[in-house]
């Protein structure tokens, strides 16, 4: 995809003209509000950790928060970093493993949730607008039926968890120490539908900030009678661009997100394919500044030795299992009791 889109040298020259009329303060601007994002990131994980009675330094949390930033941009997927930000929480809270990694969860969770909710706001508004022509008719509907199938997962788990189904599945159904998990989530956490609302909302904050950094790397590239889509335009293109791009075929979506903006800005706001092209990128650098503040304090932060990436997600999965398997027991408690 990264070819496909820098192919052209025509376009690559017209990416160099508007690339040198850069303006340094949007580009400020733009890493200001990523770092923005991840500050809300850091107050929404806080606020479920403190739901569980775990007392972490914000100091820790924001550092944590900034170590899975700098690995989400390595392993394909959206949440690669969770893995090893679940880890290192694990080193600081011995005692609460299996509430720190249920933490980690809903703070997924309440991300995604955000995200749909905002998404479908934002599609309804303009579904005229978005779906005007074939080229992003394709597109936005594939996005959709991901965000359906998402929530949907995550309703049909919310079910079996409420009917206390999960220890009537197979052991070796697909995804039961998943659901597991998550019934043990929603068990812990729906008793706190308060703190629980409030990280979705802070969710929905995070996401427009986090569209701020793109619109930010557009601005930055202004410069005579060229056009740039809106702050709305682009609001509104991010959901499908971002689920898209989260889907594990490329490290941090590259290339992706590059294909997309050159098809959604292009068709839908009459941006040049090169400059369409070059924000999508240049907003990705914006974020990556962050990436790389997250490995500088990954290489100074030792709660323990650091370990190899197999041995993180191992231990992390044999956690989950262990978790899963510890509800699948209660509930089974439960149906025996008299």
């Amino acid at each position: 995809m990264l070819w496909f889109v820098f192919r052209d040298p025509a376009k690559r020259a017209e990416m160099g003209q508007a690339l040198s009329h850069a303006s340094p303060a949007w580009l400020l601007a733009g890493i200001f509000c990523y770092g923005l994002t991840e500050v809300l990131s850091g107050i929404r994980w806080q606020l479920l950790l403190r739901v569980q009675g775990i007392s972490l330094s914000w100091t820790r949390v924001f550092l944590l928060t900034l170590v899975g930033v700098f690995f989400n941009f390595f392993i394909p997927g959206g949440t690669g970093g969770d893995v090893v930000k679940i880890f290192y929480l694990l080193k600081e809270t011995p005692g609460q493993r299996s509430l720190a990694l249920l933490s980690v969860l809903v703070d997924r969770i309440a991300g995604v949730l955000g995200l749909a909710l905002l998404a479908a706001g934002l599609i309804a508004a303009r579904w005229s607008w978005l779906t005007s022509v074939p080229e992003t008719e394709r597109y936005v509907w594939p996005a959709i039926i991901i965000f359906v199938f998402t929530v949907g997962g995550i309703h049909f788990s919310w079910v079996i968890t409420r009917r206390g189904l999960v220890h009537k599945l197979p052991p070796r159904f697909p995804g039961r120490d998943k659901l597991a998990e998550l019934a043990r989530a929603y068990t812990l956490y729906g008793r706190a539908w308060g703190a629980s609302l409030l990280a979705i909302a802070i969710s929905i904050a995070a996401h427009v900030s986090f569209f701020g950094v793109f619109y930010c790397a557009a601005r930055a590239l202004a410069h005579d009678d060229l056009r740039l889509p809106t702050f709305g335009e682009l609001s509104t293109i991010m959901p499908v661009v971002n689920v898209l791009s989260a889907m594990p075929v490329s490290l941090g979506g590259l290339g992706v997100r590059e294909g997309l903006f050159q098809v959604f800005l292009s068709q839908l706001c009459g941006v040049r394919e090169a400059v369409a092209v070059l924000i999508s990128s240049t907003g990705y650098f914006l974020t990556f500044f962050w990436g790389l503040v997250g490995g500088v304090v990954y290489l100074f932060y030792r709660p323990s030795e650091h370990a190899r990436l197999r041995e993180i997600r191992s231990e992390v999965a044999t956690l989950e299992h262990a978790v899963a398997e510890e509800e699948v027991a209660m509930e089974i408690a439960r149906e025996e009791k008299p």
